[in-house]
């Protein structure tokens, strides 16, 4: 039995699923920074990661072609390229900011991929939403700062067709633990670089393990199976979700005000992502680009 509805709705229940757990793992990785910095972060998320799938999913090696092998290369080139850009784009501007930056490779690609002019207009309600959740944070940023949120949008959105492909072509989360492996080992020499032995630490490692689920196994192996369901540029529109998830997280949880305009932003964004996934359509992950 699925523990998700099949079809577009239990697409869904996969994005938010994944959203929610992406922002209890973001909330964990933040009291690692004073610890290990943001590429010891990021090297411990992607090891231990890697560990838990590789163990869970005990991908087959032999009989894969070369084509297969270039695929999960590239998957993890992006995977590892992500999170790095991203937590050194967190280290020296705004989260608000980043993630707001971050969110323009999803809303691009969405708005490449689309095959109706629905589908745009839902992709600019989404940006809309967002920048204005994020906008109180845009204001003086450090260049390598956006430069480093930049790199991780176009990553964002190279995972995201990435993540569709290795999904097709290989059963369960195989290519997932496959590539989360490549992203590991080509963050590690930054990592040890950056942090040495205090990747060690007993509290590190257990604070690294949760992170590891929560920001990485959990919600990449629920966005491969969205994208199973969903057309890409239906999956990046509803990526919007993330900093509305964030801030009424933090509403809810950490009793952080949100004001007229930051109500409206998150309306915004869930229209958009519930008109994309209604202008989606039956085709389901077929849509989805080649």
């Amino acid at each position: 039995m699925q523990p998700f509805p099949a079809g577009r709705a239990g697409a869904v229940l996969l994005v938010l699923a994944a959203a929610g757990s992406t922002q209890f793992g973001a909330a964990v990785a933040a009291l690692l920074f004073p610890r290990v910095g943001p590429l010891g972060v990021v090297t411990l998320r992607l090891a231990l990661s890697a560990a838990i799938l590789l163990v869970l999913f005990r991908p087959r090696l032999s009989g894969r072609s070369a084509a297969d092998w270039r695929l999960v290369a590239a998957f993890g080139l992006a995977l590892g390229g992500m999170n790095t850009a991203f937590y050194a784009a967190i280290d020296r501007i705004p989260l608000g900011a980043a993630v707001t930056l971050e969110l323009l490779g999803p809303l691009a690609l969405s708005v490449v991929a689309a095959r109706r002019w629905t589908s745009l207009v839902w992709a600019g309600l989404a940006l809309t939403g967002v920048v204005l959740l994020g906008g109180g944070d845009v204001r003086v940023l450090d260049p390598l700062g956006v430069l480093f949120a930049l790199v991780a949008a176009a990553l964002w959105a190279a995972y995201i067709v990435l993540s569709a492909r290795v999904g097709r072509r290989f059963a369960r989360a195989d290519g997932l633990a496959l590539a989360m492996a490549v992203a590991a080992a080509l963050s590690l020499p930054f990592g040890l670089a950056h942090a040495g032995g205090a990747l060690l630490a007993p509290g590190t490692l257990a604070a690294g393990a949760a992170v590891a689920v929560l920001s990485s196994a959990l919600p990449y192996s629920l966005e491969m199976a969205a994208l199973r369901r969903l057309p890409a540029a239906t999956f990046a529109v509803m990526m919007s979700l993330a900093p509305a998830i964030a801030a009424l997280a933090g509403f809810l949880v950490l009793d952080q005000a949100l004001g007229p305009v930051q109500l409206a932003a998150i309306a915004l964004v869930a229209l958009a992502s519930a008109g994309a996934v209604r202008a989606a359509g039956p085709r389901g992950a077929d849509a989805a680009p080649p």
